[in-house]
């Protein structure tokens, strides 16, 4: 007779923070960090839209903030993973990092996709009745 093994769920936040899982992984701060800023997001989109190379000089057109101040946002997004730059002289180019990005982002939807098909909901039960 076969009998099913069940992953034992955590019973609180706290059992679930010191499990070890692959979004642990995926949860990138850098990443987050990066596109925590609005004026970095619209780079980014100004970016993807684009669909070609773009200097800073012409990325700073589409926002409204210095020169350097768009510089410094496309190195923190750059870090982040979500861009890569070539130089020529002294002129910067950025492109976005497409295939990578996607794979980073489709890949935390899914482990969010997988976690959410199999919680039942009552994660925190076990603190609700403790506190009771």
């Amino acid at each position: 007779m076969m009998t099913q093994q069940h992953k034992r769920k955590p019973a609180s936040p706290r059992q679930a923070a010191r499990r070890r899982a692959p979004i642990d992984s995926l949860l990138d701060p850098a990443l987050f960090k990066a596109l925590g800023d609005p004026s970095r997001v619209r780079l980014l989109g100004c970016l993807i839209k684009c669909a070609r190379p773009c200097s800073v000089g012409e990325l700073a057109e589409c926002c409204a903030v210095d020169l350097s101040v768009v510089s410094r946002h496309l190195r923190v997004l750059e870090r982040a993973g979500a861009l890569s730059s070539t130089k020529q002289g002294r002129t910067v180019t950025y492109t976005v990092r497409h295939e990578s990005l996607a794979a980073k982002l489709r890949a935390l939807a899914d482990s969010i996709d997988a976690s959410a098909a199999s919680a039942d909901g009552d994660c925190c039960e076990g603190d609700r009745r403790a506190r009771r």
